[in-house]
């Protein structure tokens, strides 16, 4: 049996790093029983706050979502790729699962729920604020308060490179105080873009596990103090040494039921987003501190967690869209809005053609329907019908990034159909022809063509067709070098779309069938 795309364990008790090599940015990861829960920043994308589930925290399946909609709606209607959900923290207290975020535009939101696959509350906005992002929130047992920790985006706030906390109500409602600096950066020689603060408790201590340096170069601190407000030390757990693992940064640590301490974290890779990987953990028996890594370096490989085997798994890529429904790996790149998709008794994403002035540039319409790069090399496969009458609808395959590139079909104003090939370079305002268009009146008289992408290492895409008139695979274009926004990583995306003028009413359907990686 082929092992599922992207999927880390090696099948002889050991895992290879990264465990999700797919863009979880900002994980953190949390026990409860024998089960792991994990989410991750889901930015401007809809729905968000991915929960994903494992027992042994290297195969790991989605479960769901805990955010629908983003709040403000009106600030999501369009697609804000960099802002919204930042670096949520996820725990379990007082019988419910809680997670917590930072807007940098808005504030400190928090949903919660009985059961990780909900129902979960509205979002509710704890403290409000520009700059106020990576929250996350302690309920202490040993003496029955909560608190929050979050740093700060110098963009938005003016201020960086220190961790603000407070006391909090335990219902994660109100904030007790005005906040105090609990750890300054600047005071700290040499650590710079301090952020992503972990707070816990163990052995008596306060510990916040928080990353510096950037994202692309830093390390994972821990600072540690008896009392909440400090005085904190700090030191260096985890950093790049001699591996290739650049930058180690901002995670999560995790018990498992047989007593093992665990660490998850993401690494910065480009196009591919920020992959999660697992580094043993254990605690120093003189000085007490946190050991991550070989010594405090990351690992390649490594044996598994201990516990009951597992099946092989990874976050689910393929869809056969039954009923006109999409998987959980699908999000939107802004809100949703109704009519977007139709339900029908076959199988088949049905996309409606939205009437859009944006046509043009991808990077601009709410209604694209994206799933993360799952892998370092994939190819990816769709069959695309264009029903649509319209002349000027269009609809396709795209690799959606800071740049993106796209290949699907257009309908012309004779009423045929061609099959086109465009992109756009980062600075461009408009998408231009990846190649000559490519007449199917005669090939494809349906309006049907199956679409490929080939992604390799360097996330260089390689695009292709299939008219079904048994040439097979034909390329289209030059090799496309995918590119990710500012903090995200590129994407896979469907869409379909039709030029603003026109009559009334709806300007027909694509329907996307049989997506597949390999």
């Amino acid at each position: 049996m082929t092992p599922p795309v992207g999927t880390a364990d090696l099948g002889d008790g050991t895992y290879r790093n990264p465990v999700l090599h797919a863009d979880w940015s900002d994980p953190d990861v949390i026990a409860v029983g024998e089960d792991f829960y994990l989410t991750a920043s889901s930015f401007g994308r809809a729905p968000g706050l991915p929960l994903l589930h494992s027992r042994d925290l290297v195969n790991w399946s989605l479960v769901g979502h805990a955010l629908d909609r983003l709040e403000p709606a009106a600030d999501f209607a369009a697609p804000r790729h960099d802002r919204g959900v930042w670096a949520p923290s996820l725990r379990h207290a007082d019988g419910r699962f809680w997670i917590f975020w930072g807007d940098p535009d808005h504030g400190i939101y928090q949903v919660n729920a009985e059961h990780v696959r909900g129902p979960w509350s509205e979002p509710y906005l704890l403290k409000a604020g520009k700059g106020l992002i990576d929250a996350c929130p302690l309920w202490d047992e040993e003496t029955g308060e909560a608190y929050l920790v979050h740093a700060w985006a110098k963009s938005r706030s003016g201020v960086k490179n220190r961790l603000t906390g407070h006391r909090m109500s335990r219902d994660g409602r109100t904030l007790l105080d005005d906040g105090a600096v609990i750890v300054d950066g600047d005071r700290i020689p040499g650590w710079f873009t301090l952020e992503g603060p972990k707070l816990y408790r163990h052995d008596g201590w306060f510990w916040i596990l928080a990353p510096a340096g950037g994202v692309e170069t830093g390390w994972q601190g821990a600072f540690r103090a008896r009392d909440f407000l400090g005085p904190y030390e700090e030191r260096v757990v985890l950093a790049q040494g001699a591996t290739d693992v650049n930058g180690p940064h901002q995670g999560g640590w995790v018990r498992t039921a047989a007593g093992e301490d665990w660490f998850l974290h993401f690494q910065a890779r480009g196009a591919y987003g920020r992959v999660v990987h697992l580094q043993p953990m254990a605690w120093d028996a003189d000085d007490g501190w946190p050991v991550i890594g070989d010594a405090g370096e990351p690992v390649r490989v490594h044996r598994k967690p201990a516990g009951p085997p597992q099946p092989v798994g990874a976050p689910a890529t393929d869809d056969a869209f039954p009923g006109g429904r999409f998987g959980r790996q699908w999000q939107w790149t802004a809100n949703p809005r109704p009519g977007w998709t139709s339900a029908h008794g076959g199988d088949g994403l049905r996309l409606a053609c939205v009437r859009t002035a944006d046509a043009h540039d991808l990077r601009l319409l709410p209604n694209v329907l994206t799933q993360r790069l799952p892998a370092e090399t994939f190819t990816a496969e769709v069959t695309l019908t264009l029903e649509s009458a319209v002349p000027g609808a269009r609809a396709g395959l795209a690799v959606l990034g800071d740049a993106f590139s796209w290949i699907g079909l257009e309908r012309g104003a004779d009423g045929s159909v061609s099959l086109v090939h465009r992109f756009a370079e980062p600075v461009a305002e408009r998408e231009r022809d990846a190649a000559h268009p490519v007449r199917l009146r005669a090939q494809a008289p349906d309006g049907r063509v199956r679409l490929r992408v080939a992604v390799s290492p360097g996330a260089r895409c390689r695009f292709a067709y299939d008219t079904g008139t048994g040439d097979g695979w034909r390329p289209s274009g030059p090799v496309f070098a995918a590119t990710p926004w500012r903090w995200v990583g590129a994407l896979l995306g469907l869409f379909a779309v039709a030029p603003p003028e026109g009559p009334p009413g709806g300007a027909g359907t694509a329907t996307f069938t049989d997506f597949r990686v390999n």
